[in-house]
């Protein structure tokens, strides 16, 4: 039995779907089981076992481990991100589950110049000395975010501080396969592994390559670390903790080149899906309404 926290995330949904496919049991954790889970259900799909957990409650955790052999831990970063998935290790590691994949992040680094990226390599730490199996994944950017350009797309710009370097990108549903590997094949546990995309992008090819698909001008407007801070946390609402950590990581490719790596085609033995594909997947998303137009 394979147990999934995040399984209503992008990635974790991403394994999910890859589990339930390949016939693997599976145990779909969330905070809200009421609500559907996508890719738990449907015609000629194994039942998944859907369960109530929260890493903010032992009691259901435990409950949620028993019985279980593996782990898959995804979270999303938060400033309590270190002390409940050091919690969700020790509980696992009590329940008798042997092997843990755990999503962390690039520059997992005692001394990063990134919070989160510290805090997944005290996770990482805490998870080595547990004595269990351990799978590191770090993917870099996931173009899933990119949905969320699309309110500043509409209005012809997209916001950034990397200036013309190089960015990763990986699609979550590379992610999830990759997981999924992890967790079935025993010569893909146990090590770690960075994750991108086929090709790092910059931000101002990235609106070169959103204006050919948009038919509308999107160009790219570099703001300092500062500027582009308080636009995070005055017109996109961030917290201050999100906002210094978008502000972060985009300065990491500004200082460490980005480039992509081949894990996904030698673990999957497959290119991982480009970012072009993904854009024109989400076109819709990313098309500014014609005033012209009438529902």
């Amino acid at each position: 039995m394979i147990v999934v926290m995040g399984a209503t995330g992008a990635t974790g949904n991403a394994l999910l779907h890859s589990l339930v496919t390949s016939g693997t049991p599976v145990r779909a954790l969330t905070r809200t089981p009421h609500r559907p889970i996508p890719g738990t259900t449907g015609a000629h799909r194994p039942p998944v076992e859907v369960q109530y957990a929260d890493a903010t409650d032992p009691h259901s955790l435990h409950a949620a481990f028993k019985g279980a052999d593996q782990l898959f831990l995804a979270m999303a970063n938060s400033p309590a991100q270190v002390e409940l998935e050091t919690r969700v290790i020790d509980i696992a590691a009590h329940a008798g589950i042997g092997h843990i994949v755990k999503i962390s992040a690039p520059a997992a680094e005692p001394d990063s110049p990134v919070a989160v990226s510290r805090g997944h390599h005290a996770i990482e730490e805490h998870l080595r000395a547990s004595g269990l199996t351990q799978t590191v994944l770090r993917p870099y950017a996931f173009t899933q975010n990119l949905l969320r350009l699309a309110p500043t797309v509409a209005q012809g710009v997209i916001l950034g501080t990397t200036g013309d370097a190089p960015c990763n990108y990986i699609d979550c549903r590379d992610i999830g396969d990759v997981a999924a590997a992890a967790l079935t094949r025993p010569d893909i546990a146990g090590g770690t592994y960075t994750l991108t995309g086929p090709e790092a992008v910059s931000s101002p090819e990235l609106a070169s390559r959103l204006t050919a698909l948009t038919g509308h001008r999107i160009r790219h407007v570099d703001l300092t670390p500062d500027e582009l801070r308080a636009h995070l946390v005055r017109n996109a609402h961030m917290p201050t903790w999100l906002a210094d950590h978008v502000t972060e990581i985009q300065q990491l490719a500004v200082t460490r080149t980005e480039s992509p790596t081949t894990t996904v085609i030698d673990v999957l033995g497959r290119p991982p899906r480009t970012l072009d594909a993904f854009l024109h997947e989400h076109r819709a998303h990313f098309r500014r309404q014609d005033p012209t137009e009438t529902a």
